[in-house]
């Protein structure tokens, strides 16, 4: 990161140079039915310089049903505008079978939608003979789907020796909903797994194949990411060479993101979707190793081991310094006392 001027703030805001925003929607946008506080009103407001689109694993609903969503929450956006891990999910799906084959679909509407319109045949059994496994999330995903994905998964060719291809959307362990956090994509994966004895091709976060669909749909040249995963959303973007930015609203909080290991690690830390059109301060390392954002000053005691609160800053200023403080060192967290002032929100 870049030296601060001597007001230690940066006249930029995140979003300077950035042509397009794409958000996450599970604990970015919302949680459950409902908005997350701050969201909409700065979604619209960057929406007004620059155009915003919709990364998600979420394989449950239809790109159509998720503008739809936004829209009752007051964004302005479509169809096109959501980036869905089903859609990156049939560039490999069409590279492991044959164009109108059976397909064994285990999820809901939204990956079934994608599955039809990409030309092939679906199927919930094993007995027809299906040429691959697409397997996404959906509440309604119970151990009858599971066990067909395992009885296809287990069958043996000549066509296919080691078995079928095995196409996930996403491995998200959890999902922030309404009540507080559930079991994901990852975990109904995790089942099948057991019981196949192998793991699936994966499209959606972490890996590139979401970001590249996203990128070549929007055609953009710079674009900052943000999401609340460090394990998916940040890896993701890192992975696709893209800025990202870890929102303290979802899945992923200030103990989580001290602790990230490299590859992890968010170029930016936000409250929430505000923070994207205000100033954020830069980073500045003094001779002897302090690290100071904006208002917060910390560094290293004599004893390599406490971090030490020069100042405490205001807003996110000292969970940003501590986090700069760690990962600057090439130490892993538990290398350090570090003071709960740091984290405690």
């Amino acid at each position: 990161m870049a030296i601060f001027s001597k007001q230690n703030v940066s006249a930029t805001t995140p979003l300077d140079g950035v042509d397009t925003l794409f958000a996450d929607l599970d604990g970015v946008v919302y949680a459950g039915p409902g908005a997350i506080p701050h969201a909409v009103e700065s979604l619209n407001a960057i929406a007004k310089e620059r155009r915003v689109g919709y990364i998600t694993n979420n394989a449950s609903r239809t790109d159509e049903s998720v503008a739809a969503h936004l829209r009752d929450l007051g964004l302005s956006c479509t169809a096109e505008d959501i980036v869905t891990s089903p859609q990156a999910a049939m560039e490999i799906l069409r590279s492991a079978a044959p164009s109108g084959s059976t397909i064994l679909v285990i999820g809901g509407e939204g990956l079934i939608s994608e599955v039809v319109k990409a030309g092939f045949v679906v199927t919930e059994s094993a007995l027809d003979t299906p040429a691959a496994v697409i397997q996404g999330f959906s509440p309604d995903v119970g151990w009858k789907h599971l066990a067909e994905a395992s009885f296809a998964l287990n069958a043996r060719s000549e066509t296919h020796p080691d078995g079928i291809p095995w196409i996930a959307t996403n491995m998200d362990w959890t999902i922030p909903v309404e009540r507080g956090t559930a079991p994901g994509n990852g975990t109904l994966v995790s089942a099948v797994h057991l019981a196949a004895g192998r793991m699936p091709i994966v499209a959606g976060k972490p890996e590139v194949a979401i970001f590249e669909e996203a990128r070549k749909r929007f055609d953009v040249s710079n674009a900052l990411y943000v999401g609340d995963r460090l394990d998916t959303d940040i890896l993701g973007a890192n992975r696709a060479k893209m800025r990202s930015a870890l929102v303290l609203t979802g899945i992923d909080g200030p103990k989580q993101v001290l602790a990230a290991p490299e590859g992890q690690r968010p170029d930016l830390i936000i409250a929430d979707l505000r923070d994207l059109l205000e100033p954020y301060p830069e980073t500045e390392v003094s001779k002897k190793g302090a690290v100071t954002v904006g208002t917060a000053t910390v560094h290293v005691a004599a004893n390599d081991v406490d971090i030490v609160i020069d100042k405490p800053g205001t807003g996110l200023d000292l969970l940003r310094a501590t986090c700069q403080l760690i990962w600057r060192s090439g130490r892993a967290i538990y290398g350090f006392t570090v003071p709960p002032e740091a984290y405690t929100r």
